[in-house]
């Protein structure tokens, strides 16, 4: 169902080759935002492009790497060009590499914070950097996708865990530090839910029973972050900034 939450908005949106990413970027368009959708899987984005047009949305695919601060202003570039600005950030690219600590290589523990953390981070500075400048930073809205396992303690998932930790705090920082300007700065923090980061781990035996240890014994429904997500983008989240919002079907209880 359309209501036009979102009429008149702008939303750049990372990480949106599959998963939640595509997800946000099809709802978004449902709700009439302008939107650019970045990734690295160009192919991948340009055809999410091409369905939201067809659809009766507005829609551009733009070449995106977060951990390249070029590609990141190239797309914000595009971005403007196209719609006239970008008001609203969905910083959603993320990593994951998994296994026992003690086998986890340097190098991988620092990818995995270079685009979660420095990615994220990367994204939400040039949004706000231009938002202020153009004198619309007030209306200007960032979301951080962060995840329940930042407040968790679950073994094997030790770099993911802690850089979704910094997403939060993070974002509540620049929430702080921008509070007078804008842009308002909120985070979801997901529970777990079917998507193609774990897909392959919920097949397993031990997926099937982490998520019998669940009080629900079940995964996060797909559509459960569609109305929080709208609502921090809208112009009605103006008095929401510094939020982190936990949306897990009390997987963290």
């Amino acid at each position: 169902m359309k209501n036009g939450q979102l009429s008149g908005r702008s939303v750049l949106i990372t990480g949106a080759s599959s998963g939640l990413g595509e997800r946000f970027a099809r709802i978004c368009a449902r709700e009439g935002a302008a939107v650019t959708v970045g990734a690295r899987r160009v192919d991948r984005i340009e055809a999410l492009a091409s369905r939201i047009v067809e659809d009766g949305g507005r829609a551009i695919a733009v070449p995106l790497d977060v951990t390249d601060e070029k590609t990141i202003v190239a797309a914000y570039d595009a971005a403007d060009q196209a719609f006239g600005r970008v008001d609203s950030v969905v910083a959603n690219a993320g990593i994951e590499i998994s296994g026992p600590a003690v086998g986890i290589k340097a190098d991988d523990f620092a990818q995995v914070f270079d685009v979660n953390v420095r990615g994220s981070f990367l994204t939400a500075r040039e949004g706000a950097r231009r938002m202020q400048e153009g004198g619309y930073g007030e209306a200007g809205r960032i979301v951080l996708i962060s995840s329940i396992t930042g407040k968790m303690r679950t073994p094997g998932i030790i770099p993911y865990s802690a850089s979704k930790a910094a997403v939060s705090h993070m974002g509540a920082a620049l929430a702080r530090e921008w509070a007078r300007n804008g842009p308002n700065v909120n985070c979801i923090s997901p529970g777990y839910i079917n998507t193609e980061m774990t897909a392959d781990w919920f097949a397993t035996e031990g997926g099937e029973r982490q998520k019998k240890s669940f009080p629900r014994r079940r995964l996060v429904d797909e559509d459960a972050l569609d109305t929080v997500l709208l609502y921090l983008l809208s112009d009605a989240a103006r008095n929401t900034t510094g939020a982190d919002i936990a949306i897990d079907d009390g997987q963290s209880l």
